[in-house]
């Protein structure tokens, strides 16, 4: 990191931080603009009183700086900005787009952008999961027509699994929601995982704060239903649903208990035609299970109830719990305490992120790495001595 940046970063002036490492305000803007380079006992000092986060490298290494944009290009960023505030879809897909690419100008074109964002707590984000068949797409389609009827705005993140092999997903969820995804107040995404853990894609919660900053009010963030793992989804929602088909009793068991304990609301979906009695018993039968199990949240009760999206039967019933759940949570500060979490845990998220790609793109084809897989390979070094060799290369030469 660059002086100047850390001053800025730290809201610390040019004559605090000269007094703080003994040397003239004077001598300090030299250091700064590039004009002279310190010594190396000023060096230290620096490193010293920075903890690390400007060190010699940073002034006697001069690296170009990718953050400058042209002319053309603010314009793009001061027009995209525009129309996505003014809700226009075409902008809005744009953006979520850039946010997903891996290039590196597209993501420093994302970061323009989000600065213009502003923090809006007055959305409702929902986490749908539940087991392949649920019908989690139809529930979410007929919940989300229901919304629209009570004038909301409604955006749905659809989550499909990545091809190991080509990378590529089927991203059907447009054509099961036929009805939701031609309405005019209805915004659907479908993403890939790309691999990823959770049930979620890597960049989810980026795309959560551009459909808010085009004005949906209600997002929905349907997952792939692929077991534990799919947990990474509370984090970045007010509200977690679990959807659950009408069964017997001996399914009880089958149902993933992490996955429940997390759950802020159970909901037995298909409860209808023949299914309606089978839907009543695994009501009760939950209902009776979710007695002995953790809170995913203090201050609060788990239910359990039914629905028939096919019907549309049972909706101001879930809508009324949902409302009354974030109105408390917004009573008892608990909904903004949790939003200012989802913020760090998207960090290190994003952190995970970059770092990964760092390890994909540059370090695997590096010839000293190359080197140290062929020793692992012929059983040279073991694997715990290889990887602490790699971390070490990782950290000294800062990619």
């Amino acid at each position: 990191m660059k002086l100047k940046e850390y001053l800025k970063l730290n809201k610390i002036s040019n004559k605090e931080f000269s007094k703080l490492i003994g040397i003239t305000p004077v001598s300090l803007s030299r250091y700064i603009s590039g004009e002279r380079i310190p010594e190396k006992e000023i060096v230290l000092k620096i490193f010293e009183f920075t903890h690390g986060s400007v060190s010699p490298d940073d002034f006697y290494f001069q690296k170009k700086n990718t953050q400058e944009f042209n002319s053309d290009q603010l314009t793009l960023i001061n027009q995209m900005s525009k129309q996505l505030k003014n809700g226009s879809k075409r902008a809005l897909a744009k953006t979520i787009t850039l946010v997903e690419s891996k290039l590196k100008k597209d993501k420093l074109l994302v970061q323009k952008i989000f600065e213009k964002f502003k923090v809006n707590n007055n959305t409702v984000r929902i986490g749908i999961t539940g087991v392949p068949g649920v019908g989690k797409s139809t529930f979410i389609e007929s919940l989300g027509l229901f919304l629209i009827q009570k004038s909301h705005k409604v955006a749905v993140l659809a989550i499909d699994p990545s091809s190991k092999e080509s990378g590529g997903s089927i991203l059907g969820d447009k054509t099961r929601m036929e009805k939701l995804s031609i309405n005019p107040l209805a915004f659907i995404r479908p993403s890939p995982s790309d691999g990823h853990l959770g049930g979620v894609a890597k960049k989810t919660h980026e795309s959560i704060l551009c459909l808010e900053e085009a004005g949906y009010d209600i997002i929905f963030v349907e997952t792939m239903g692929v077991g534990q793992a799919e947990t990474a989804v509370y984090d970045m929602v007010d509200i977690f649903l679990v959807l659950l088909l009408p069964s017997g009793g001996d399914e009880l068991q089958g149902i993933k208990k992490g996955i429940i304990e997390l759950a802020d609301l159970i909901i037995v979906n298909k409860a209808d035609n023949d299914l309606k009695k089978a839907a009543e018993i695994t009501q009760r039968e939950y209902r009776n299970a979710i007695q002995i199990t953790g809170k995913p949240r203090k201050d609060h009760e788990i239910d359990v109830l039914m629905c028939s999206s096919l019907k549309s039967e049972g909706f101001n019933e879930i809508w009324d719990f949902v409302l009354n759940f974030v109105n408390k949570q917004k009573k008892n500060k608990k909904f903004y305490e949790n939003r200012e979490s989802q913020k760090t845990k998207w960090m290190w998220n994003s952190v995970s992120n970059n770092v990964n790609e760092i390890i994909s793109n540059e370090i695997v084809r590096n010839k000293f790495i190359l080197k140290i897989k062929e020793k692992v390979k012929n059983k040279n070094i073991n694997i715990f001595q290889a990887s602490e060799l790699i971390i070490d290369y990782f950290i000294k030469n800062k990619f």
